[in-house]
């Protein structure tokens, strides 16, 4: 992935050459912090009462903890007034925990399950959510040197990986009832909002947000009916320094939901289930660096 940013600035560096009557800004970015999951629970089965469990990570699932955040961006500013930048967001959370309560996931119509794990089973969870976004604004204000208010438009692609593993399979449990697995990958399209103040002493403050709300297949990005949501908002303050560095902080909330019913599946390892409500919320804090041409 880092090699894919360093090409990305690559390429945005050689079309100085190929632009020469506009101005061309490239950018690169790197933050490095902890997130806290807020709220975090997970549904699936064949509909919305078919008995499995709405199972809570956070308070169930051992994501009560704070865990490593990174994020990377690389983009330039066009002409003063266009900003395109590429983001990558790798998300993974492993947990480990022993149920207390039986769990079942993937539950049949009937109130049969695929997948039950006893109370008393020790686990590992992994819940991966990365995200590749490409986001475009532009700025309404354009002939304030020191203020920029950019809004446009964000494609991200989701890269969901949900897993419970059972640590403790005996003779008397198939590997079915020993492991779930459910992971999609989809198109999601959403709003932008970029804001940036800059002081004469060096001092920057800026604001990024990007959000969604889709009822309908055509706007959250996959092939069948469902609610989904995307939000991304941070904050972050800044200071510039020599040769075109900065040093800055970010505080951010990002969450997301998805519910109702998906088409059938073409993967093993996407769920045969086709009903799912997954709700998540997290806060970070970050410091980072950035460079700017």
């Amino acid at each position: 992935m880092k090699r894919m940013l360093l090409t990305v600035l690559t390429l945005l560096i050689l079309v100085v050459s190929a632009l020469p009557a506009f101005s061309f800004e490239p950018f690169v970015e790197t933050e490095q912090g902890a997130i806290a999951i807020l709220y975090h629970t997970y549904k699936n089965g064949a509909s919305a009462n078919d008995g499995a469990t709405n199972f809570d990570f956070r308070n169930e699932g051992g994501q009560d903890i704070i865990f490593p955040f990174e994020r990377y961006a690389v983009g330039a500013t066009i002409a003063g007034r266009h900003r395109a930048w590429f983001t990558y967001q790798p998300l993974e959370l492993v947990t480990n925990v022993t149920f207390r309560e039986a769990v079942t996931v993937g539950a049949e119509s009937d109130g049969s399950a695929s997948q039950t794990f006893a109370a008393g089973t020790p686990m590992e969870l992994t819940y991966s959510f990365p995200f590749y976004r490409f986001t475009y604004t532009y700025d309404v204000l354009g002939k304030h040197d020191n203020a920029v208010l950019g809004l446009g438009l964000v494609l991200q692609i989701r890269d969901a990986s949900v897993k419970f593993l059972a640590l403790n399979t005996d003779s008397s449990t198939t590997p079915a009832e020993g492991l779930y697995v459910s992971q999609n990958v989809g198109l999601v399209p959403a709003l932008a909002i970029y804001s940036e103040y800059r002081f004469p002493f060096g001092l920057n403050l800026s604001a990024d947000i990007a959000g969604s709300y889709a009822s309908s297949s055509f706007f959250n990005g996959a092939d069948f009916d469902f609610e989904g949501s995307i939000l991304d908002a941070s904050l972050r303050m800044g200071y510039e320094m020599e040769n075109g560095f900065e040093l800055f902080g970010t505080a951010r909330f990002f969450g997301g939901s998805a519910k109702g019913l998906s088409g059938p599946d073409e993967s093993w390892a996407v769920s045969s289930y086709n009903y799912t409500e997954n709700y998540i919320a997290a806060l970070t804090v970050s410091v980072g660096a950035s460079w700017s041409r």
